[in-house]
């Protein structure tokens, strides 16, 4: 496509760089490798081609970190030339997919090394600029194209403008030193001609600073290198009304943040099983209460009906005797009216012995006593199935997430007791949370979407995969018509599928976890 006279001198002349370079280059590190490689997604090639007097030369290469979808940034020296003479081209390379596209530069600022580019056609994965404090001594990775890489696997001109993944090499920062002209990180992230424009990102993969120089290394001495800082770029960002991607929060494994939670929630479960417990004996302690004076209650009306039955029979058999007595005297009327009373009398001690109070009612005195106890609304509500949808607002919890891409504004959805969220879109139940997997169409990023309703926890899990990846995911989705919220069975395992096949592409971490806690609206 172009002449690749001019690049073979530059690469030649970075080849005795390499030989020293080259052990550093490939020494592994340390981060998790998904994060870094999320990270070199949106990390290009920036080629600079002259064609002055009708032959097209290159002039300069460097790297460049997309900001937004079509915008780029790279250091100012490394397209310069293109900042003031038209014959000038840019072209970009990413690390992915099957093309390069075009750019020109939109603005430039010599004195701070930053020139931001437009693209002219296509689209990047935008990478995340870390907006807290870099932790003194913390791991850090440079991203880019160090042309003396090329140079020792004998890449061609075909094969540097073919998209590839960038080398990454790791090292530390040492706070508290900077240029005078420009807020700068020192680190020790080995870094060579072709690397300038690209980024020192923390081992979550975020942005911590723009590759612009290093020092010299005399006398046997070490080298050292320093990136335009995240502040200076997102100055620079900010004063042309670029919107990009601002995170915050501590860069936390996800291995200690999943050991964490695991304790957090072992800790959690002992206290609920523990108040439980408690709970538990305090109801037997008052259902035995209960129970022992309902006991004793038809026990004393057993007694007392059998007392005032005995009574009734001593009196009746006094009414008889009576009624002998008058009998014999031949007073019939007298005979008459003690014969109607003793048998009224035998009628009723017979009745109220029968009424008396069986054993069998003690179980029913309690459960009407401990009902009773319970306030109407609770009584209601322990026979009742909630059905109705709730607004739920949930809160981040930055100590409990894993922050690298997203923002941390709260989340708001409606929820049913059916899994339907919003109206329209269906979770299933899986392990006592209700799930569902989310692939864009433009995005390039994966979420696993989960609610606890018990816990009133909401958790994404958001995946970072290479193109591939998303290609495969997207295939994956494809294969089911699950739009809209339903209770059909057929329908739920046909999402409950959807999020199988999908979670079958992924890597068994995610990049990023964000967890809320939720309540009532």
């Amino acid at each position: 496509m172009f002449p690749f006279s001019a690049m073979t001198k530059f690469m030649r002349f970075c080849a005795a760089v390499c030989l020293l370079l080259l052990p550093l280059l490939i020494a592994p590190a340390n981060a998790d490798a998904s994060d870094i490689s999320a990270a070199s997604r949106s990390v290009v090639r920036v080629i600079v081609y002259s064609s002055a007097e009708g032959q097209q030369s290159i002039v300069s290469i460097g790297s460049g970190v997309a900001v937004a979808r079509d915008k780029i940034v790279t250091n100012a020296h490394v397209v310069e030339m293109a900042s003031f003479d038209n014959s000038v081209q840019i072209v970009i390379v990413p690390s992915d997919g099957t093309q390069s596209y075009r750019a020109r530069v939109t603005a430039s600022l010599p004195r701070k090394d930053l020139a931001l580019l437009q693209l002219t056609s296509g689209a990047l994965v935008p990478a995340s600029i870390f907006a807290g404090v870099s932790e003194d001594g913390a791991d850090v990775f440079a991203i880019g194209y160090p042309a003396s890489v090329d140079v020792a696997l004998e890449q061609s001109e075909t094969d540097v403008l073919r998209p590839q993944q960038p080398v990454k090499t790791r090292g530390t920062i040492s706070s508290g030193r900077t240029s005078k002209s420009v807020e700068s990180l020192l680190h020790t992230a080995p870094i060579a001609p072709g690397n300038s424009g690209g980024p020192i990102v923390d081992a979550c993969g975020r942005v911590l600073g723009i590759n612009s120089f290093g020092s010299v290394a005399t006398d046997g001495g070490a080298e050292f290198y320093f990136a335009i800082s995240a502040r200076e770029l997102s100055a620079f960002l900010t004063n042309r009304g670029i919107a990009f991607r601002a995170v915050r929060g501590d860069c936390r494994s996800v291995a200690e943040l999943t050991r964490a939670e695991a304790e957090l929630e072992a800790t959690t479960r002992a206290k609920i099983e523990q108040e439980a417990r408690v709970a538990a004996e305090l109801q037997r302690s008052r259902e035995g209460k209960v129970r022992s004076d309902a006991e004793h209650a038809v026990i004393g009306e057993r007694e007392n009906h059998l007392a005032l039955a005995a009574l009734l029979l001593v009196l009746s058999a006094v009414a008889g005797g009576a009624a002998w007595q008058f009998s014999e005297r031949e007073q019939r009327y007298r005979f008459k009216t003690a014969t109607a009373a003793g048998a009224v009398l035998f009628v009723m001690a017979v009745g109220i012995f029968a009424a008396r109070p069986s054993f069998d009612e003690v179980d029913d005195r309690v459960r009407t006593a401990l009902t009773a106890d319970m306030p109407d609304d609770a009584v209601a509500q322990k026979g009742a199935v909630a059905t109705e949808p709730k607004a739920k607002i949930c809160v981040l919890q930055p100590q409990r997430s894993r922050i690298t891409m997203s923002d941390t504004a709260d989340v708001e959805f409606t929820w049913q007791p059916d899994g339907c969220v919003n109206g329209r879109t269906q979770y299933v139940e899986s392990g006592g949370r209700w799930v569902r997997s989310f692939v864009p169409n433009n995005d390039a990023q994966i979420s696993v979407v989960s609610y606890a309703p018990e816990a009133d926890i909401y958790r994404i899990e958001r995946f970072l995969p290479g193109n591939d990846v998303m290609q495969s995911a997207r295939a994956a989705r494809k294969l089911y018509d699950v739009k809209t919220c339903t209770v059909d069975p057929a329908q739920m395992t046909n999402i409950d599928n959807m999020n199988k096949t999908i979670l079958a592409q992924l890597p068994p971490a995610p990049n990023e976890i964000l967890l809320f806690t939720c309540s009532d609206r």
